[in-house]
């Protein structure tokens, strides 16, 4: 028979052991395991010292600020400076067809003299570059000193805007330039076209209404004739920017009468003379037009500035061909076309190009005994 142990409590050395042993190790959780975070956590509160309420507050205040900055920064209201040689001009296409030299020295000379005042206003593109939307003669100051002085390392300040619709560049672009810069009329017209074709809007119309929305309806009527008159007559034109806007709201009267042809034809056989010999080779034919004389109940011309509502559609596959010419389709609400422009376009060259058409289209003879074509 096995010897029973007699069981004696501990004394007083014993028990602190014990206690001491407790102290140094940490108890375990429910099932057995340690809680090394929780260890950890209960450490550092042990060692780190309180804030004070004014710490906290200042800390408080300065993630406050922070997201303040960094929503800033989003929203494009924070000044960055920008290298010259990362900026590119041509992320849109311009509005301001002539420059004037003397007005870019006048800016480079008042540069020179106070710095440069304004930022200017871009967007973020790939490869850490930056497309310009408004500010180009500022920009363009800056390169030509850049240019004079190779040693000196250019930069600009900048507003960098947030991602933008296209349409949104152009209306940007166009409202900076009529505040500081005053455009003509026939670059208005111009810029409307083009961003339409471009595909920022869905035609000229909405062009206009969006990028001149702030402007009066008499104001935005004349766009739509100075557009008009850039569409029939850009490529012939040599000096648009010269018109004056009376003459060039005649010009766009001609056209809606049916003297595009007779104009184009006047056009094609002028030289780089100067604006004065350009309109005085126009003017013969708009007052032919005026002279029109027409019965009281012909109702079908509309005399007004805005053309009758008609969607139209670039279809953004314009070609260069031979000879200056350049071709492209357009959709419409009743088909398609294909326009055609250059100074070498003419009635004769379109007949022979609408008789090629006709032989390619034109259905081919049956054989009779096959029954194939």
């Amino acid at each position: 028979m096995a010897k029973r142990r007699r069981l004696e409590a501990p004394g007083a050395e014993e028990l602190a052991d014990l206690e001491a042993g407790f102290a140094a190790k940490p108890a375990p959780d429910r099932i057995g395991l340690g809680a090394p975070i929780a260890q950890i956590a209960g450490e550092i509160a042990r060692v780190a010292d309180p804030l004070d309420v004014e710490k906290r507050v200042s800390n408080a205040r300065d993630s406050v600020d922070a997201e303040a900055w960094r929503l800033a920064q989003i929203e494009g209201r924070v000044i960055t400076e920008i290298v010259l040689d990362a900026i590119d001009l041509d992320h849109i296409m311009r509005d301001r067809m002539v420059v004037e030299a003397s007005e870019i020295e006048e800016l480079k000379t008042s540069i020179r003299a106070n710095g440069l005042r304004l930022p200017i206003e871009v967007v973020a593109i790939e490869g850490g570059r930056y497309g310009l939307i408004s500010g180009w003669r500022r920009v363009t100051a800056l390169q030509q000193m850049q240019a004079e002085d190779p040693e000196g390392q250019y930069t600009i300040k900048a507003f960098v805007r947030p991602p933008y619709e296209a349409g949104a560049l152009y209306t940007a672009m166009v409202e900076e330039n009529e505040l500081r810069a005053q455009i003509t009329p026939y670059e208005r017209g111009r810029i409307a076209v083009m961003s339409a074709r471009l595909g920022a809007f869905v035609d000229t119309e909405a062009a206009i209404e969006t990028i001149f929305a702030a402007a009066s309806k008499a104001k935005r009527s004349k766009i739509r004739s100075f557009a008009l008159v850039h569409e029939e007559l850009g490529d012939m034109l040599q000096f648009p920017t010269d018109l004056s806007e009376r003459n060039g709201l005649r010009l766009a009267f001609a056209l809606r009468e049916g003297f595009g042809q007779k104009l184009r034809t006047a056009l094609r056989g002028s030289a780089r003379s100067g604006p004065t010999y350009e309109w005085a080779l126009l003017e013969p034919i708009v007052s032919a037009a005026e002279a029109v004389e027409r019965l009281p109940d012909d109702t079908h011309v509309n005399r007004g500035g805005r053309p009758r509502k008609q969607f139209t559609r670039p279809l953004g596959n314009t070609e260069a061909l031979a000879n200056g010419i350049t071709m492209e389709g357009v959709y419409h609400e009743d088909g398609y076309s294909i326009r055609l422009r250059g100074k070498v376009v003419d009635a004769e060259m379109v007949d022979l190009l609408m008789d090629q058409l006709r032989r390619l289209l034109s259905p081919l003879p049956v054989n009779k005994l096959t029954g194939s074509q």
